[in-house]
């Protein structure tokens, strides 16, 4: 079965307020990886492809999971992040909505940025809404297409827009399923001959013990 297994990479710069500076794992993002590699080895889950992001932490977070038994790594800049960080601050500046400064002002302001995008409402954005779905897909279809299972290193908007396209979301559902994606997690897609299938969210075996919750980590 050449099932997908998602993963959300591991805690990043989390204080950041920049795309550059928040692009790099903390000690716990390292930690959070290394854990799930030695979950997979406790296991004996066998990827035959792996693939991440052109993004520092998703090539660190892959490093971190299984440097030595994992095959050769592709990495595809189909699956990054989208600008979050470049946009919020164009939203600032044409709408007058404040960049976030904790993790409740992120829960109201993912929603609207997600929202002002789709519409096209943010002038100059990186990419567009549609650019961004349809990468998305090609390079989940694409690798869902491939022999063997892949794991994928990739981010928790990618993960919510791969979501959104399997399950026809709506903007707020998406964003809620976002919000609740942690760090490490892992998310199973499986091919079907009529589409793809969710059949895994937010899995956090490796970090399920009492003496790992601590461990636990959104942003």
């Amino acid at each position: 079965m050449s099932f997908i297994t998602l993963v959300r990479h591991g805690q990043a710069n989390s204080s950041a307020r920049d795309e550059d500076s928040y692009d790099r794992l903390s000690d716990l993002g390292w930690q959070q990886a290394r854990w799930l590699g030695g979950y997979f080895q406790q296991t004996g889950e066998k990827f035959a492809r792996a693939y991440c992001g052109t993004l520092r932490r998703h090539v660190e977070t892959l490093e971190g999971i299984a440097p030595d038994s994992l095959a050769a790594p592709v990495q595809d800049a189909r699956l990054n992040e989208l600008a979050y960080f470049d946009m919020a601050q164009l939203m600032q500046a044409q709408h007058g909505i404040a960049i976030p400064g904790d993790r409740e002002e992120f829960i109201q302001h993912l929603p609207q940025l997600l929202a002002h995008w789709r519409d096209g409402d943010i002038q100059n954005a990186p990419e567009s809404w549609t650019s961004f779905e349809s990468r998305v897909t090609d390079a989940l279809t694409e690798i869902a297409a491939g022999e063997g299972r892949a794991i994928v290193v990739t981010s928790g908007g990618l993960i919510g827009m791969a979501m959104r396209v399997i399950l026809e979301l709506e903007v707020k559902a998406m964003a809620h399923l976002c919000l609740a994606i942690e760090n490490s997690s892992l998310h199973r897609i499986q091919p079907l001959s009529t589409g793809l299938a969710m059949t895994q969210f937010n899995s956090l075996p490796h970090l399920d013990t009492p003496e790992r919750q601590h461990a636990r980590s959104h942003l």
